[in-house]
């Protein structure tokens, strides 16, 4: 053997050696920061209705999948905070600040409250953590409506947005309402004369079109499924970037239809203001493993959920686009302040 490869050989496992004791030590250090938090005691998952609700509904599923797969080595609790459009929740929260043993299931009321003066607390009043699925807003109508596509849906709006009662849930200035304030705005009419009904539930929006007192109503598309299937109803359109999956593939979406509305009723994952990074990171491999579980997949599909996770970052930059577009659809509407 050439001498010379014998150096070179003995220098290049040298420097291989060197080179995997840095790595060595850059994970070493990496893994110490990632685990320098985790919880010590009970976390409390806040919800800010009642039991019962779509959000309550996500915690509970959010509690489940932590306890099943041992994601936590402490106890991890649903605590309901309903009243005053989940400001009282929201406060609640706040009053432990820095602590990330306490954090809420939220929905994109979390802007919309605030645009339209019904709360106090802004989305960066809060601690992002992760962004965890999608519930992409439908148009149904009766099965014997007139309206028989989305693009008779428009005609209406535009002809007399005043002649057609239409039925969201459960406030005004939701994002059901921002959907139809879009559609009604593409199709040139005046969003401000559009007839809102505002019900309590959107068991009783759709009652309420079963029973004509409505003409289309404006939800959550997997509410529509069972009416859908019995023949009940018919989905005009729903406001998603792509056709849903399961009974839903069958109605076209919105930008099918060549109109740009995508809304959706999102589930995120808010802290308390001043979580550290650490603390940030905790929770953010958390809910990676839970929205990657088969069990949450499943549970999700069957809500007609679309998982989306993201990370803190990515979540605190999709607040701002969507409190910019919400604000200018809901100042067109009359409702912001």
């Amino acid at each position: 053997m050439n001498p010379r490869d014998g150096i070179f050989g003995h220098a290049h496992r040298l420097l291989a050696a060197a080179s995997f004791a840095v790595f060595a030590a850059t994970a070493s250090s990496c893994l110490a920061q990632a685990g320098a938090w985790k919880p010590s005691k009970n976390v409390e998952i806040i919800v800010g209705v009642g039991p019962g609700g779509g959000v309550d509904r996500t915690a509970r599923m959010v509690q489940k999948i932590i306890q099943d797969n041992r994601l936590l080595e402490v106890t991890a609790t649903v605590v309901n905070k309903p009243g005053g459009g989940t400001t009282i929740a929201q406060a609640y929260l706040n009053q432990h600040a820095g602590d990330a043993h306490y954090f809420e299931i939220s929905a994109a009321s979390l802007l919309t409250n605030h645009i339209i003066g019904r709360s106090p607390h802004s989305f960066n009043d809060f601690t992002p953590i992760a962004m965890l699925y999608d519930e992409y807003i439908g148009f149904a109508v009766n099965a014997d409506s007139p309206l028989k596509s989305g693009a008779d849906l428009l005609q209406a709006l535009k002809n007399d947005p005043e002649s057609l009662p239409i039925g969201i849930a459960t406030s005004a200035g939701n994002t059901n309402h921002i959907a139809v304030g879009l559609a009604a705005k593409h199709a040139g009419s005046d969003v401000k004369k559009l007839r809102v009904v505002v019900f309590g539930s959107g068991g009783e929006s759709m009652t309420a079109l079963l029973g004509g007192h409505v003409g289309l109503v404006v939800t959550p598309s997997a509410n529509t499924i069972r009416h859908m299937q019995g023949g009940r109803m018919r989905v005009l359109a729903v406001a998603a970037p792509q056709r849903l999956s399961g009974a839903l593939a069958v109605v076209p979406t919105w930008k099918e239809l060549g109109v740009d509305i995508v809304v959706a009723n999102w589930r995120p994952v808010v802290g308390p203001r001043g979580l550290s990074a650490t603390q940030v990171a905790f929770w953010e491999e958390v809910f990676t493993r839970v929205t990657q579980s088969e069990e949450w997949k499943n549970e999700i599909e069957k809500a007609g959920g679309v998982n989306h996770y993201m990370n803190s970052r990515d979540l605190k930059k999709y607040f701002e686009m969507q409190h910019a577009e919400f604000k200018a659809i809901l100042t067109d509407l009359g409702l912001a302040r």
